[in-house]
């Protein structure tokens, strides 16, 4: 299934649940561009497509400066995966598709 849409996920980290509508706009050379808006910011957002595996980096100001790597898992209409924020490990990330 395509990764195309928009997903409402959720990113556990050492500070509480944070929350974000991330849109997912599939190119044809194996890339997606988007954006991410909410707890960790708004930006805008690009990565690859490997199956039904995407994989992005975006950076963060809140609650501190962290550049992050994130990758996801797309089964149906969820998605799984885990975002690595430097010294703070990587923290879990699921979602579920909302258009």
């Amino acid at each position: 299934m395509s990764a195309a849409g928009t997903w409402d996920i959720r990113i556990k980290t050492p500070i509480g649940d944070q929350t974000a509508r991330v849109t997912v706009a599939p190119d044809h050379i194996g890339g997606f561009t988007g954006t991410i808006s909410g707890d960790p910011g708004s930006m805008d957002i690009a990565g690859k497509i490997d199956g039904d595996r995407l994989t992005w980096r975006m950076k963060t100001t809140k609650p501190m400066p962290l550049d992050l790597d994130c990758n996801a898992l797309v089964q149906g209409d969820t998605l799984e995966g885990g975002v690595k924020a430097g010294i703070f490990g990587t923290m879990a990330l699921t979602g579920t598709r909302v258009g």
